[in-house]
């Protein structure tokens, strides 16, 4: 009897032990502090995937019921057959539908003089794309294997959204809350867009995340201002943190980069994918209503419609931990929209860093950064990544997932180093530490035919003013906000002021990088001379002290190149465009250019000696 048990109950206890290890639930793995592909997590085919529609606290689309917001998960099998709760990658955009076609006439014309309004553009309609479940794949193969679950919601009034575009609006800060609450079982889910059937996010650790570039990183912030519970942490790349500052700059009337004539209707028609039947309702109240009576076109001042859509002015309630992104040579949504809104966080005290590369628009952190965010503030995993650089910046020789760690930005060893004008400007003026001490004007002809590329390249011209610095015998480090002190006039009552820093000699040949020529820019409304908010015709031959500062910059200028300031008038790829003529006046006796410097005075006098 003895003999026959043994082997019996050593069956039994093998087959327990199976039954153990079959049962035995897959959870994330995490190794260096960063989470780890889980082979059992990466089989798309066992992937879950369906869509439902969350409740907001608005209506803007008129039909008197609160508008719900198209939602899709995309989550491990585990999540159902285990039981298993994750945390959350959230991306909400408004671009996943379709956006409005490409057709002549549909930004507003440019080539009109100052003040003037410009004749009426297009209104292209979207034609709305995408099937259900399924709103966008993005971020899912990163994410998903790590043991995340990834949320994708249209923004308001695109895709199957209720509601109307507001492109910047309070609802557009709303929406992702409430997707945000219903991931914490605070707001009502439901499996269609009109019926009662609730579902929950049963599946959901209520840790959140959220990413995405361009609008795409906009909305992150905007849900991070609202200060929702379960919002962790954001990682917004090149996001759009003001629409003042997207479309204006200091009083001037300025398009972003590429999009000449593009303001905040034109954003509004591009995205408009939302319920065809309620268009007409949101284009009457909110494009031809709330921005027509808002955006002023022809003072460019900063006003109430303009600060509702500026999310430095919502940071109150932030809580969120900010990991933020952004190129330096962004011309599009220029790098100012991350810097001010990192420096707005860190002086809230919250867990802050910024990764900045020298290239243009987009670009999100290395995934190791990105990783080690998203594990620590989402799976409270210790892995000390609050107490690493605070700045990541990509050297311009280097990849750009290979960035230089600082103990902040700008450089705690950039100092301001003040530089003057000399005479000589329709060639090449001095700009060096030597103030001029005589009264010297210096004049230049606006006319917008001519580049700023080709005005930097000209040896000699009347239509901008040029001040260099000695050639560079070291290579210079500036790092932070360039500061300009102008003291212009006009011959007439406006014109458009913008400034180059560049590095010089320009490198025309076609291998040349990004950061070759142009260092950094800026453009002003000398109208706008006392404050943004309000601006007066100016009175001709009557001179005015304008400060404002340039996009904020980190760049190694090398030995053998010039820095040079230029002034010039409109620039034609950013400014309106009046016709030729318009002549500036600088006072180079009290006009100057602050250089952030790496190492202060002491390197920059070490450098041109």
């Amino acid at each position: 009897m003895k003999r026959l048990l043994t082997p019996l109950l050593f069956t039994f206890l093998a087959c327990y032990q199976f039954i153990g290890i079959a049962q035995q639930q897959v959870t994330p793995i995490f190794k260096d502090g960063e989470a780890q592909i889980v082979p059992e997590f990466s089989n798309s085919e066992d992937w879950i995937r369906h869509d439902l529609w969350v409740e907001t606290e608005f209506d803007t689309d008129g039909d008197g019921k609160l508008d719900r917001m198209h939602v899709a998960v995309t989550r491990p099998k585990q999540t159902e057959t285990d039981s298993l709760k994750l945390p959350i990658i959230y991306e909400s955009s408004p671009y996943y539908a379709g956006v409005a076609p490409d057709v002549p006439g549909a930004f507003w014309d440019v080539h009109h003089e100052l003040g003037e309004t410009s004749k009426p553009h297009l209104h292209p309609e979207v034609t709305r794309v995408g099937k259900r479940p399924i709103i966008s794949n993005s971020q899912i193969k990163q994410w998903v294997p790590k043991g995340y679950i990834v949320v994708h919601s249209s923004s308001p009034g695109t895709g199957l959204s209720d509601g109307s575009p507001t492109v910047g609006g309070d609802n557009e800060s709303l929406a992702p809350k409430a997707v945000i609450d219903w991931l914490n079982g605070r707001a009502k889910g439901f499996t269609t867009r009109e019926g009662n059937d609730t579902i929950k996010a049963y599946w959901s650790t209520g840790k959140v995340g959220m990413t995405g570039t361009s609008y795409n990183g906009t909305i992150p912030l905007a849900a991070a201002t609202t200060g929702v519970e379960g919002l962790e942490a954001i990682i917004p790349v090149a996001p759009n943190t003001s629409y003042y500052h997207y479309y204006r700059s200091n009083g001037l009337v300025r398009s972003p980069g590429g999009y000449l004539g593009e303001d905040i209707d034109v954003l509004y028609d591009f995205i408009h994918s939302g319920d065809e039947s309620k268009r007409a309702y949101s284009n009457k109240m909110i494009r031809d209503t709330e921005m027509k009576n808002g955006q002023d076109r022809i003072t460019g001042d900063y006003n109430d419609f303009w600060a509702g859509r500026d999310y430095l002015n919502d940071m109150e309630p932030m809580r969120a931990a900010l990991l933020m992104s952004h190129g330096f040579n962004d011309w599009n949504v220029m790098p100012e929209h991350s810097y001010r809104i990192y420096k707005a966080a860190k002086d809230k005290g919250l867990d802050v860093q910024i990764y900045y590369h020298q290239q243009g628009h987009g670009g999100p952190p290395p995934m190791r950064i990105m990783n080690r965010w998203f594990t620590h503030y989402l799976f409270g995993i210790d892995n000390g990544v609050e107490d690493d650089s605070k700045a990541w910046i990509v050297r311009e020789n280097d990849d750009r997932l290979e960035p230089t760690a600082y103990a902040d930005y700008p450089n705690p060893d950039a100092k301001n180093v003040t530089l003057y004008l000399g005479e000589g400007g329709r060639s090449a003026g001095r700009l060096s530490l030597n103030k001029q001490n005589t009264a010297i004007q210096e004049t230049l002809i606006d006319d917008a035919n001519f580049s700023g590329d080709s005005l930097a390249q000209s040896t000699t011209s009347k239509h901008r003013l040029f001040y260099v610095t000695a050639p560079l015998q070291e290579d210079l480090h500036i790092s932070g906000l360039s500061t300009l002190r102008i003291n212009l006039s006009s011959n007439k009552p406006a014109a458009n002021l913008s400034v180059w820093l560049v590095s010089l000699p320009w490198n025309t040949n076609a291998e040349a990088k990004i950061t070759d020529n142009i260092i950094t820019r800026g453009w002003a409304d000398p109208q706008n001379h006392k404050s943004i908010y309000e601006s007066e015709p100016l009175t001709p031959g009557e001179f005015y002290k304008l400060t404002f500062d340039l996009q904020p910059d980190d760049q190694i200028i090398p030995k053998g190149q010039q820095i040079g300031l230029m002034i010039f008038s409109s620039d034609n790829q950013f400014t309106l465009l009046p016709k030729p003529g318009t002549e500036l006046t600088v006072d180079l006796k009290n006009t100057s250019i602050t250089l952030p410097i790496v190492g202060g005075e002491k390197a920059f006098k070490k450098a041109v000696q």
